[in-house]
Formats: C-alpha cells, structure tokens, sequence
C-alpha cells in the first residue's frame, strides 16, 4: 500500500496489523483517484475518510494538494497506525483524527464534517447487507448527503458489487459506479 500521486508519491504506508481493515490495492487506489482528478484542481478541499483504518485515501487526497482530510476510526490499532503514518509524512497539522463510532455521526454530524468536497465511506462489509447496520449507514449516507457535502460533493461508498443502492429512500443520485472484481465503489451526491 503506498501514496500513488502527489507530493508523498510512492511513500510506503504501514498498514493496520490483524483482520480489522481491508485496504483498497494500489491498482484499484489509481483507478479511482484518476477518475476523481478533477476534484483536486486548484486545491483547498476538505475530505472525509470515514472507517479509515490506516488513512489511505485521506492520505492521498493530502498528498494531491487537499487542505484538510477528517479520518473517522474507532479501532485503536488502526488508529495507532493512522497516526504513525501521518507523522511520516509530517501531515498531522492538516489532519483531524475523530476516533469515534462513524454511525453516531448519523445521528447528529460531528463539527468538523461540513463543506466537504469527498467523503470515502468504507464500512465492514457486513454492514452493507440488509438489517440492523445497513439501517444505521443508510441514515449516514443521508446525513452526509444532506448537511455534510459541498454541491456537487462526491460520497465515495465502497462496497461488495451484490449490494443494491436505493437512491431515493437515501434522498442522492448515483453519479458513478466503478467495479474491480468482487468490490464496488458507487459516487453519491446530493439529490
């Protein structure tokens, strides 16, 4: 796993030890930050890494030029890693490190989750499925939708490709959806 573009290209990140990430592979990370290029022209974007584990896409949208990455985890040794990997790179004065539960911001949006340009929404994909946690980042991908983005702000929402989006019921419009074998990523915007 490394930085694929920008000022920290090729810097090699550490990743989080044990089964409590799935990073994204470097092939896939360089599909989707091509397709998403425009978002970084002319800097000064703020953007969300929500369930980010060791801070991949946060880290790369800094290393393009982003003013401010917020990194939403949990897991403390995600976090343990998110940190060192943000002290490499001497970036920790443009990072916000929210380490709490990702679905209490469905309920009310931390302060710093506002004017966001991109949001990478990356949940355990069993929470993806129908039932209690689908439920609870159906009313995430609202929230966001609703009160966190910038217009024409992009929800990058990683998933298994078998997962179906209701649009409507989330009040967005899919904008894009990319597939790299059995994973999914559908772009989100507002309605």
């Amino acid at each position: 796993m490394r930085i694929i573009a920008g000022q920290h290209r090729g810097h090699r990140l550490h990743a989080n030890a044990g089964d409590t990430t799935r990073p994204i592979t470097d092939r896939a990370k360089q599909s989707l930050f091509d397709a998403l290029q425009d978002c970084f022209v002319g800097g000064g974007q703020r953007v969300m890494d929500c369930f980010s584990g060791s801070g991949s896409m946060g880290l790369e949208c800094l290393s393009r030029g982003a003013a401010k990455a917020i990194f939403v985890e949990r897991d403390r040794g995600a976090l343990a890693t998110l940190r060192r990997n943000l002290d490499e790179m001497k970036m920790t004065d443009r990072a916000v490190i929210l380490p709490i539960d990702a679905y209490a911001s469905s309920e009310e949006l931390h302060p710093e989750m506002h004017d966001l340009t991109i949001a990478f929404v990356d949940p355990p994909y069993s929470h993806t499925a129908t039932g209690h946690w689908r439920n609870k980042l159906d009313a995430l991908l609202r929230r966001l939708a609703s009160n966190a983005m910038i217009d024409g702000g992009i929800i990058s929402f990683r998933h298994p490709t078998n997962i179906t989006i209701d649009a409507a019921a989330l009040g967005v419009k899919i904008v894009r959806e990319l597939r790299y074998g059995d994973m999914g990523i559908t772009w989100l915007t507002k309605a």
